[in-house]
């Protein structure tokens, strides 16, 4: 039975989280006003403004809201840019913020994929997997999908953890997401490129076991960004092989989607 508590409440101290707009559904309901999540309790308190200036709180249990529509935090886009075009460590203190202030609404994991991929860019893997365990410890579907996955496993390999990126990979391929499964498959070819060594063969690997294969049986529109992410390292193998032509070919494939 859903648990929605009605209160009158009086204001809370100013938060940054509390000014995050936003509206929740659920099968039998939909509110807009300041969403909050509440770790402990595994739920969304969202607090409504009365016509006569007070405030209605209202609960909603995790398992039972099915849709969130949060409005894109103002500073995104540029965050993004920054990390995409090697300013990763400028972007840090920014996407932190994103990551703490949208907790579990939407936003979160776009915002720390980025800020993974700022400390992987840095060569601080540790406090990579650090981040995205702050997210994962209240969604643990997002080790092994949506956005957040693919720099997460990054950082569990140049870690070493071995036994918690099977684990992810096994789960990504077998959830039903189409997506997943091919970010999982291209991450088999980041694993044979770091345990197999720099020779021919082991970039022929790559290419036929798992950067080929996302190309080739991924086509479909939900599967682009692990089309695009597969065709640019398989671009990379080709150009260790000595295949600059064909190279140039998967980067343009790349460009086009």
């Amino acid at each position: 039975m859903k648990k929605l508590i009605m209160a009158m409440a009086i204001l809370l101290a100013a938060s940054s989280v509390w000014a995050i707009q936003g509206t929740i559904k659920t099968a039998t309901d939909t509110k807009k006003g300041d969403i909050k999540w509440q770790s402990r309790a595994k739920s969304y308190l969202v607090t409504m403004k009365t016509k006569g200036g007070g405030d209605i709180n209202a609960e909603y249990p995790l398992d039972e809201v099915e849709e969130l529509d949060i409005e894109k935090p103002a500073s995104f886009d540029k965050l993004v840019q920054m990390v995409s075009s090697g300013q990763g460590v400028q972007a840090i203190a920014g996407l932190t913020k994103i990551v703490a202030d949208y907790k579990m609404l939407v936003w979160d994991k776009p915002a720390g994929r980025y800020l993974v991929e700022a400390y992987l860019a840095a060569n601080n893997a540790q406090k990579a997997f650090d981040t995205a365990q702050t997210i994962i410890a209240d969604d643990k579907s997002a080790a092994w999908s949506g956005d957040l996955a693919p720099a997460y496993w990054q950082a569990l390999l140049k870690l070493g953890k071995q036994q918690q990126l099977d684990n992810c990979l096994r789960k990504a391929a077998t959830s039903g997401d189409r997506l997943s499964s091919a970010a999982a498959l291209s991450m088999r070819g980041d694993m044979i490129l770091q345990a197999e060594g720099d020779s021919p063969d082991t970039y022929r690997k790559a290419l036929t076991d798992a950067y080929l294969r996302v190309a080739l049986l991924y086509t479909d529109e939900p599967c682009k960004p692990a089309r695009q992410t597969a065709l640019l390292k398989a671009a990379q193998c080709f150009d260790k092989l000595g295949m600059a032509s064909r190279a140039e070919g998967l980067r343009n494939q790349a460009k086009a989607l």
